[in-house]
Protein backbone atom coordinates (compact mmCIF):
# COMPACT_ATOMS: atom_id res chain seq x y z
CA UNK A 1 0.00 0.00 0.00
CA UNK A 2 1.53 3.32 -1.09
CA UNK A 3 1.48 6.50 0.88
CA UNK A 4 -0.37 9.45 -0.65
CA UNK A 5 1.87 12.18 -2.07
CA UNK A 6 0.06 14.80 -0.04
CA UNK A 7 0.72 13.04 3.26
CA UNK A 8 3.67 14.72 5.04
CA UNK A 9 6.57 12.51 6.03
CA UNK A 10 7.32 11.96 9.72
CA UNK A 11 10.59 13.87 9.32
CA UNK A 12 8.79 16.84 7.75
CA UNK A 13 6.16 16.80 10.48
CA UNK A 14 8.83 16.76 13.21
CA UNK A 15 10.65 19.66 11.52
CA UNK A 16 7.49 21.74 11.27
CA UNK A 17 6.68 21.06 14.92
CA UNK A 18 10.19 22.12 15.89
CA UNK A 19 9.88 25.40 14.01
CA UNK A 20 6.45 26.00 15.51
CA UNK A 21 7.82 25.54 19.02
CA UNK A 22 10.65 27.94 18.23
CA UNK A 23 8.26 30.58 16.92
CA UNK A 24 6.12 30.17 20.01
CA UNK A 25 9.17 30.53 22.26
CA UNK A 26 10.31 33.68 20.45
CA UNK A 27 6.82 35.20 20.69
CA UNK A 28 6.63 34.38 24.40
CA UNK A 29 10.10 35.86 24.96
CA UNK A 30 9.12 39.09 23.18
CA UNK A 31 5.89 39.43 25.19
CA UNK A 32 7.82 39.10 28.43
CA UNK A 33 10.61 41.40 27.25
CA UNK A 34 8.12 44.15 26.36
CA UNK A 35 7.00 44.25 29.99
CA UNK A 36 10.44 45.63 30.96
CA UNK A 37 10.37 49.34 30.17
CA UNK A 38 14.08 49.83 30.80
CA UNK A 39 14.88 47.05 28.34
CA UNK A 40 12.65 48.65 25.71
CA UNK A 41 14.35 52.02 26.21
CA UNK A 42 17.74 50.37 25.79
CA UNK A 43 16.65 48.46 22.69
CA UNK A 44 15.17 51.61 21.15
CA UNK A 45 18.38 53.55 21.76
CA UNK A 46 20.48 50.78 20.20
CA UNK A 47 18.25 50.53 17.14
CA UNK A 48 18.41 54.31 16.65
CA UNK A 49 22.20 54.43 16.99
CA UNK A 50 22.63 51.44 14.66
CA UNK A 51 20.34 53.05 12.06
CA UNK A 52 22.29 56.33 12.22
CA UNK A 53 25.59 54.46 11.87
CA UNK A 54 24.37 52.51 8.83
CA UNK A 55 22.96 55.66 7.24
CA UNK A 56 26.11 57.72 7.89
CA UNK A 57 27.14 57.95 4.20
CA UNK A 58 23.70 59.32 3.34
CA UNK A 59 23.56 61.72 6.28
CA UNK A 60 27.05 63.21 6.32
CA UNK A 61 28.72 61.97 3.12
CA UNK A 62 31.45 59.43 2.65
CA UNK A 63 34.57 61.61 2.91
CA UNK A 64 34.48 62.89 6.48
CA UNK A 65 37.93 61.45 7.30
CA UNK A 66 39.72 63.51 4.65
CA UNK A 67 42.08 65.96 6.39
CA UNK A 68 43.21 67.81 3.24
CA UNK A 69 39.77 68.95 2.06
CA UNK A 70 38.11 69.49 5.43
CA UNK A 71 35.12 71.83 5.12
CA UNK A 72 35.80 73.82 8.30
CA UNK A 73 38.62 75.37 10.26
CA UNK A 74 40.36 73.84 13.25
CA UNK A 75 38.34 73.47 16.45
CA UNK A 76 35.25 75.46 15.48
CA UNK A 77 32.61 75.55 18.18
CA UNK A 78 29.14 74.09 17.50
CA UNK A 79 27.12 76.12 14.99
CA UNK A 80 24.30 75.69 12.51
CA UNK A 81 26.81 74.52 9.89
CA UNK A 82 28.62 72.14 12.25
CA UNK A 83 26.19 71.05 15.00
CA UNK A 84 28.95 69.39 17.04
CA UNK A 85 31.85 71.59 15.96
CA UNK A 86 35.05 70.48 14.21
CA UNK A 87 38.24 68.71 15.18
CA UNK A 88 41.82 69.93 14.90
CA UNK A 89 41.77 69.35 11.13
CA UNK A 90 38.46 71.09 10.53
CA UNK A 91 36.49 67.89 10.01
CA UNK A 92 32.88 67.90 11.28
CA UNK A 93 32.62 65.97 14.53
CA UNK A 94 29.06 64.86 13.74
CA UNK A 95 30.26 62.87 10.75
CA UNK A 96 33.17 61.41 12.71
CA UNK A 97 30.79 60.45 15.52
CA UNK A 98 28.46 58.58 13.17
CA UNK A 99 31.30 56.75 11.44
CA UNK A 100 32.90 56.02 14.80
CA UNK A 101 29.70 54.29 15.87
CA UNK A 102 30.28 51.69 13.15
CA UNK A 103 33.69 50.67 14.49
CA UNK A 104 32.78 50.84 18.17
CA UNK A 105 29.61 48.77 17.74
CA UNK A 106 31.27 46.26 15.40
CA UNK A 107 34.25 45.75 17.70
CA UNK A 108 31.98 45.41 20.73
CA UNK A 109 29.77 42.82 19.03
CA UNK A 110 32.62 40.77 17.57
CA UNK A 111 34.71 40.85 20.73
CA UNK A 112 31.75 39.82 22.88
CA UNK A 113 30.88 37.02 20.44
CA UNK A 114 34.47 35.73 20.52
CA UNK A 115 34.61 35.93 24.31
CA UNK A 116 31.30 34.11 24.76
CA UNK A 117 32.25 31.45 22.19
CA UNK A 118 35.51 30.69 24.03
CA UNK A 119 33.82 30.73 27.43
CA UNK A 120 30.96 28.52 26.27
CA UNK A 121 33.29 25.95 24.72
CA UNK A 122 35.56 25.84 27.77
CA UNK A 123 32.64 25.70 30.21
CA UNK A 124 30.81 22.89 28.43
CA UNK A 125 33.97 20.80 28.00
CA UNK A 126 35.00 21.26 31.63
CA UNK A 127 31.51 20.50 32.93
CA UNK A 128 30.99 17.47 30.72
CA UNK A 129 34.31 15.65 31.06
CA UNK A 130 35.23 16.62 34.63
CA UNK A 131 38.15 14.92 36.36
CA UNK A 132 41.71 16.07 35.85
CA UNK A 133 40.75 17.81 32.59
CA UNK A 134 38.25 20.06 34.36
CA UNK A 135 40.76 20.75 37.15
CA UNK A 136 43.44 21.91 34.72
CA UNK A 137 41.01 23.97 32.63
CA UNK A 138 39.45 25.69 35.63
CA UNK A 139 42.86 26.53 37.12
CA UNK A 140 43.74 28.24 33.84
CA UNK A 141 40.40 30.02 34.00
CA UNK A 142 41.11 31.15 37.55
CA UNK A 143 44.46 32.55 36.41
CA UNK A 144 42.74 34.65 33.75
CA UNK A 145 40.17 35.77 36.33
CA UNK A 146 42.73 37.12 38.81
CA UNK A 147 44.75 38.86 36.10
CA UNK A 148 43.43 42.32 35.13
CA UNK A 149 41.73 41.86 31.78
CA UNK A 150 42.57 45.39 30.65
CA UNK A 151 46.27 44.88 31.35
CA UNK A 152 46.29 41.64 29.35
CA UNK A 153 44.41 43.35 26.51
CA UNK A 154 46.95 46.19 26.50
CA UNK A 155 49.82 43.70 26.33
CA UNK A 156 48.25 41.85 23.38
CA UNK A 157 47.37 45.07 21.57
CA UNK A 158 50.95 46.29 22.06
CA UNK A 159 52.62 43.09 20.86
CA UNK A 160 50.39 42.54 17.82
CA UNK A 161 49.96 44.88 14.87
CA UNK A 162 47.54 47.75 15.29
CA UNK A 163 44.26 46.83 13.62
CA UNK A 164 40.60 46.34 14.40
CA UNK A 165 41.06 42.56 14.46
CA UNK A 166 43.85 42.90 17.00
CA UNK A 167 41.54 44.85 19.30
CA UNK A 168 38.79 42.23 18.86
CA UNK A 169 41.25 39.44 19.62
CA UNK A 170 42.72 41.24 22.62
CA UNK A 171 39.30 41.80 24.18
CA UNK A 172 37.91 38.39 23.28
CA UNK A 173 40.74 36.25 24.67
CA UNK A 174 40.90 38.15 27.96
CA UNK A 175 37.22 38.39 28.93
CA UNK A 176 35.96 34.78 28.60
CA UNK A 177 36.62 33.34 32.13
CA UNK A 178 33.39 34.60 33.72
CA UNK A 179 31.32 33.03 30.95
CA UNK A 180 33.28 29.78 31.28
CA UNK A 181 32.53 29.47 35.00
CA UNK A 182 28.84 30.26 34.53
CA UNK A 183 28.46 27.81 31.65
CA UNK A 184 30.34 25.07 33.54
CA UNK A 185 28.00 25.42 36.52
CA UNK A 186 24.96 25.26 34.23
CA UNK A 187 26.44 22.24 32.40
CA UNK A 188 26.85 20.36 35.68
CA UNK A 189 23.21 21.12 36.54
CA UNK A 190 21.98 19.95 33.13
CA UNK A 191 23.99 16.73 33.13
CA UNK A 192 22.57 15.72 36.50
CA UNK A 193 19.09 15.40 34.98
CA UNK A 194 17.63 11.94 34.20
CA UNK A 195 17.23 12.41 30.45
CA UNK A 196 21.02 12.75 30.09
CA UNK A 197 21.42 9.27 31.59
CA UNK A 198 18.77 7.94 29.22
CA UNK A 199 20.57 9.50 26.24
CA UNK A 200 23.83 7.89 27.32
CA UNK A 201 22.12 4.52 27.81
CA UNK A 202 20.74 4.75 24.26
CA UNK A 203 24.26 5.17 22.89
CA UNK A 204 24.61 8.95 22.76
CA UNK A 205 28.29 9.95 22.54
CA UNK A 206 30.04 12.94 24.05
CA UNK A 207 29.43 15.12 21.01
CA UNK A 208 25.73 14.23 20.89
CA UNK A 209 25.23 14.94 24.59
CA UNK A 210 27.02 18.29 24.47
CA UNK A 211 25.53 19.51 21.18
CA UNK A 212 21.95 18.20 21.43
CA UNK A 213 21.26 18.35 25.16
CA UNK A 214 23.73 20.59 27.01
CA UNK A 215 24.20 23.45 24.54
CA UNK A 216 20.46 24.20 24.01
CA UNK A 217 19.99 24.35 27.78
CA UNK A 218 22.88 26.75 28.37
CA UNK A 219 22.03 29.03 25.42
CA UNK A 220 19.66 31.29 27.44
CA UNK A 221 22.51 31.93 29.88
CA UNK A 222 24.90 32.52 26.98
CA UNK A 223 22.50 34.99 25.36
CA UNK A 224 22.12 37.00 28.55
CA UNK A 225 25.88 36.97 29.12
CA UNK A 226 26.51 38.18 25.56
CA UNK A 227 24.33 41.26 25.93
CA UNK A 228 26.06 42.14 29.18
CA UNK A 229 29.56 41.63 27.73
CA UNK A 230 29.00 43.89 24.72
CA UNK A 231 28.94 47.04 26.86
CA UNK A 232 32.15 45.96 28.58
CA UNK A 233 33.78 45.23 25.23
CA UNK A 234 32.84 48.68 23.89
CA UNK A 235 34.32 50.35 26.96
CA UNK A 236 37.51 48.30 26.64
CA UNK A 237 37.81 49.17 22.94
CA UNK A 238 37.41 52.85 23.77
CA UNK A 239 40.08 52.54 26.46
CA UNK A 240 42.54 50.85 24.10
CA UNK A 241 41.91 53.45 21.41
CA UNK A 242 42.27 56.24 23.97
CA UNK A 243 45.67 54.82 24.92
CA UNK A 244 46.72 54.87 21.27
CA UNK A 245 46.49 51.08 20.80
CA UNK A 246 43.60 51.07 18.34
CA UNK A 247 43.65 51.08 14.56
CA UNK A 248 44.89 54.53 13.48
CA UNK A 249 43.34 54.18 10.01
CA UNK A 250 39.73 54.08 11.23
CA UNK A 251 37.56 56.41 13.27
CA UNK A 252 36.23 55.19 16.62
CA UNK A 253 34.85 56.96 19.67
CA UNK A 254 37.90 56.04 21.73
CA UNK A 255 40.15 57.31 18.94
CA UNK A 256 38.28 60.62 18.94
CA UNK A 257 38.89 60.98 22.66
CA UNK A 258 42.56 60.15 22.17
CA UNK A 259 42.89 62.82 19.45
CA UNK A 260 41.09 65.33 21.68
CA UNK A 261 43.55 64.59 24.49
CA UNK A 262 46.54 65.02 22.18
CA UNK A 263 45.11 68.30 20.90
CA UNK A 264 44.77 69.64 24.44
CA UNK A 265 41.01 69.95 24.32
CA UNK A 266 40.78 69.41 28.08
CA UNK A 267 43.06 72.28 29.07
CA UNK A 268 41.92 74.62 26.28
CA UNK A 269 38.22 74.25 27.06
CA UNK A 270 37.13 72.68 23.75
CA UNK A 271 34.38 70.70 25.42
CA UNK A 272 32.60 69.88 22.14
CA UNK A 273 35.56 67.72 21.14
CA UNK A 274 35.29 65.57 24.27
CA UNK A 275 31.59 65.47 25.12
CA UNK A 276 30.03 63.78 22.03
CA UNK A 277 32.19 60.61 21.91
CA UNK A 278 32.20 60.33 25.70
CA UNK A 279 28.43 60.60 25.92
CA UNK A 280 28.01 58.19 22.99
CA UNK A 281 30.11 55.55 24.75
CA UNK A 282 28.14 56.02 27.97
CA UNK A 283 24.75 55.84 26.22
CA UNK A 284 25.59 52.68 24.24
CA UNK A 285 27.09 50.95 27.28
CA UNK A 286 24.00 51.83 29.34
CA UNK A 287 21.65 50.69 26.56
CA UNK A 288 23.33 47.30 26.26
CA UNK A 289 23.29 46.91 30.03
CA UNK A 290 19.56 47.66 30.17
CA UNK A 291 18.90 45.14 27.39
CA UNK A 292 21.08 42.56 29.11
CA UNK A 293 19.32 42.97 32.44
CA UNK A 294 15.92 42.64 30.76
CA UNK A 295 16.99 39.51 28.86
CA UNK A 296 18.45 38.05 32.03
CA UNK A 297 15.23 38.72 33.92
CA UNK A 298 13.07 37.14 31.19
CA UNK A 299 15.23 34.03 30.97
CA UNK A 300 15.58 33.71 34.73
CA UNK A 301 12.47 35.17 36.45
CA UNK A 302 13.84 34.21 39.88
CA UNK A 303 16.21 37.17 39.65
CA UNK A 304 13.29 39.54 40.18
CA UNK A 305 14.81 42.39 38.19
CA UNK A 306 12.75 45.56 38.50
CA UNK A 307 10.83 46.75 35.48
Amino acid sequence: MTTSASTPSPKGTARSLTWERRRTSVARFWRQYRSHRAGLYGLGALLLIAALALAAPLLVGGDVQNVTDAPGTALESPSSRFPLGTDQYGRPLLGLLLYGARISLAVGLMAAALSVAIGTLVGILAGHFGGWFATVVMRITDWFLVMPALVLAIVLATVLSQSVWTVVLAIGVTSWPTTARLVRAQTLAVESRPYIERAQALGGGHGHIMARHVLPNVMPLVLAQTTLLISSAILTEATLAFLGLGDPTVVSWGGMLQEARETGAVSSGHWWYLAPPGLAIAVVALAFTLCGRAVESVLNPKLGTSR
